[in-house]
């Protein structure tokens, strides 16, 4: 989140549209960056789960392997996710970036 943060900051002290989540005075459905938001604590979350159920499983305080291998398997998929969303969101930045105007 930081570096997408830096990017719009970095635009001669502009605001970025993107970050500020423009919307319509009585539009209340939840925007990109409300969606992005939510996606990256749902991530944060299964990494903590997943690092926990690592640490239980080490210690022996919890025996069962499938469900520490599937909190892994969810946090790695998300995280895969998000990376994903990043790079076509970089990516879509530099092409603008390359237009002449």
């Amino acid at each position: 989140m930081r570096s997408v943060t830096s990017i719009g900051m970095g635009m001669g002290g502009t605001q970025d549209i993107a970050m500020t989540g423009v919307k319509h005075a009585n539009d209340k459905r939840p925007g990109f960056v409300d969606h992005l938001k939510a996606t990256l604590v749902n991530t944060n979350d299964l990494q903590h789960q997943a690092k926990t159920a690592m640490e239980e499983l080490a210690t022996g305080r919890n025996g069962n392997i499938h469900e520490t291998l599937l909190s892994m398997s969810k946090a790695e998929t998300s995280f895969k996710m998000v990376m994903q969303v990043r790079n076509k969101v970089l990516n879509a930045y530099q092409e603008i970036m390359r237009m002449q105007m």
